[in-house]
């Protein structure tokens, strides 16, 4: 089944050593003295799983793994593990560090001549290159050079860090000019962004009428995990054109009020790509499951959410096939589906329902 990753990222151009590798694998970065970060779920199905496409044994030890990673150079491993991921189109946030990582095009280019790359523009990045100009008239340079920035790339949506930026609760119609301003120049003097500027981002966003992506839940330590719950978009869900499709990315562990939204709003998805890596193979099938207990069908979609290295579009796809496999072969098993409702359920997460949202038919 070929998957669209409706968001991820790049991955590392340079050679890794194994403080380099490890500090990419996980969202703490480098582990603390005497751990190491191969003894997480992740790091063990990394050794499981991914040792064989590296010609390794399963289990294999992390300094023969490293090891067999560094004789096979890094253009060889990308190429080998965004092979393996089945994955036909890419959607990529290129908003964090672009200079380190493959572009959406050099992407696509490693995983074969039939994937394609397309791009996300992140938000608070055009907001930082825009406010080098001052927070004066900030909310009308931001919305022009925006705009400039998606036809420049033919973005296919944009995406919003709001939860890492003051939290996701959103106001329900667009701040003034002044409260715009006053929170550029907080910004401007190092306090943290807040829901105000935030707002402002989306809400100029909401004018272009692409979709938009939120990150919400797991994620590193610049997080404030309880202002990244969902239901803190309510608001601005009510006020939001109907029209604009609303992507909740990872989820977890809020992924149950992210099903829940999904079922209330017709203009809201979602998806469980990064907890899936993170949790494992083992629990992973209980977080889509739980995932998938409210949510219809044709609301929930496939990502990786990869960052920096390959192993995670692997490993990412293999998750997925497998849990959702389970999920609903448990379904089939009972007499509750028919295979081929299964067969139809499991295209239109894999690869159909982002077809749609994003326009990629």
């Amino acid at each position: 089944m070929p998957l669209v990753d409706h968001h991820c990222h790049g991955v590392v151009r340079r050679e890794l050593d194994r403080a380099g590798f490890e500090a990419l694998l996980g969202e703490g970065g480098a582990p603390p003295p005497g751990t190491t970060n191969f003894d997480t779920p992740l790091g063990l199905a990394i050794r499981r799983h991914c040792a064989p496409l590296l010609d390794l044994a399963p289990h294999v030890r992390p300094e023969g793994y490293l090891e067999r990673r560094a004789d096979l150079g890094a253009p060889e491993v990308t190429r080998r593990f965004l092979r393996a991921a089945g994955t036909r189109v890419f959607c990529v946030d290129t908003g964090h560090h672009p200079d380190e990582l493959l572009s959406p095009v050099e992407l696509a280019a490693a995983a074969g001549s039939t994937a394609v790359g397309r791009e996300v523009v992140r938000l608070e990045k055009v907001a930082e290159t825009v406010a080098r100009a001052g927070a004066e008239g900030f909310g009308r340079r931001f919305a022009e050079q925006l705009a400039a920035v998606v036809a420049e790339t033919g973005a296919v949506a944009v995406k919003s860090v709001a939860a890492y930026r003051g939290g996701l609760e959103l106001t329900a119609a667009p701040p003034s000019r002044s409260a715009v301003t006053a929170g550029v120049d907080r910004w401007l003097t190092g306090a943290s962004a807040d829901p105000v500027l935030g707002s402002a981002l989306v809400w100029a966003a909401v004018e272009l009428g692409l979709p938009i992506q939120f990150h919400v839940g797991y994620g590193d330590r610049d997080l404030v995990l309880h202002r990244s719950d969902p239901s803190l978009l309510t608001a601005f869900l009510h006020a939001a054109p109907a029209e604009i499709p609303v992507l909740l990315l990872h989820c977890y562990p809020y992924h149950r009020s992210a099903a829940y939204l999904a079922g209330t709003y017709r203009n809201v998805y979602l998806d469980v790509g990064l907890a899936l890596n993170h949790v494992g193979p083992v629990r992973a099938r209980a977080v889509l499951a739980e995932a998938l207990e409210a949510v219809p069908f044709g609301k929930m979609l496939y990502s990786s959410d990869a960052y920096g290295l390959p192993e995670l579009y692997a490993l990412g796809s293999l998750v997925f096939r497998r849990a959702l496999a389970v999920v609903l072969g448990e379904g089939v098993a009972a007499g509750e589906w028919a295979a081929a409702d299964a067969d139809r359920v499991a295209a239109m997460i894999g690869a159909g329902n982002a077809e749609r949202v994003y326009g990629l038919c």
